[in-house]
């Protein structure tokens, strides 16, 4: 049971804050932003959004004629205290390297007004892992997402301690802001789907490590099987090779996997600087 009584926040008039600007830190941001919630991306310098903005004002009017809402603000900011003081809800989009997400969560504990909710959005590692500096763990849990607007699925799962009223009350407002919520009821690495995906990810890339096909020739037959839109090789591609070998290196780590695919990808695409959308060569080439 939670040590503190977990009370809902004002959701109108205070922001997101959402702690990172990669990849999913953008499209997490966006999508909030077109539902009409005013968000605060924080990055620690201007560099690092390295596109996030426009992405969000390019695609934030198109999300919400789709909800039939009114766009709400976007502020960026580098002060974590700036982001994170009057939040209804802090989202930590860190890369997946679990000292970073402890670091976070500590300030951010230390910062967020007690009815905010902390929700990490690491897809392998659990909340639970994070909550090495925090205090008010009642609020702290698992909010992960997809590759939104595209994949629109969004997990929550507690951290052992989150109050258990704050899941209905998140996944009211996530499918309010065009989410499907799903709700992992038991601590689990990997969450729902990712348990299931990390397993056709690593498979894929013990095809490629041993020659045994390419890429394309994998998504087409992927596509032609389940009647995807998309392999799997593209969406590792998207996501960065970067992301995808944190995560494995997370799975490997947590049940004591053959680190065969992980250490391919290390040193023929990672260790390069090719790592898919983000920049260089990527699985499809």
């Amino acid at each position: 049971m939670p040590s503190t009584p977990w009370t809902k926040p004002d959701t109108s008039t205070r922001p997101i804050a959402v702690i990172g600007a990669g990849v999913m830190g953008r499209r997490i941001s966006m999508m909030w932003v077109a539902a009409g919630y005013n968000v605060i991306l924080c990055e620690k310098s201007v560099d690092d959004y390295d596109g996030a903005v426009d992405f969000i004002m390019e695609n934030k009017d198109k999300q919400a004629s789709q909800l039939g809402t009114k766009p709400a603000e976007l502020k960026i900011s580098s002060s974590l205290q700036e982001a994170a003081e009057n939040a209804w809800m802090v989202i930590e989009a860190v890369p997946e390297k679990l000292e970073m997400k402890i670091d976070i969560l500590g300030q951010v504990d230390a910062i967020a007004p007690p009815d905010c909710i902390i929700a990490s959005n690491s897809s392998s590692l659990r909340s639970s892992q994070m909550i090495v500096n925090t205090k008010k763990n009642y609020r702290i849990c698992n909010g992960h997402y997809y590759m939104p607007p595209e994949q629109i699925y969004y997990e929550v799962m507690s951290c052992g301690e989150t109050d258990p009223d704050i899941f209905p009350f998140l996944m009211e407002k996530a499918a309010g802001a065009g989410f499907k919520p799903v709700h992992a009821k038991v601590e689990s690495t990997g969450l729902v789907f990712n348990r299931i995906w990390a397993s056709i990810k690593r498979e894929v890339l013990l095809v490629l490590a041993e020659g045994v096909s390419d890429g394309h020739t994998i998504d087409e037959m992927f596509k032609g099987w389940f009647k995807a839109t998309k392999g799997p090789c593209q969406m590792m591609d998207t996501v960065g090779l970067d992301t995808v070998y944190n995560i494995e290196v997370v799975y490997t780590q947590q049940r004591n996997l053959d680190t065969t695919a992980r250490d391919w990808l290390k040193e023929t695409y990672v260790d390069k600087g090719n790592l898919g959308a983000k920049g260089g060569k990527g699985l499809l080439g």
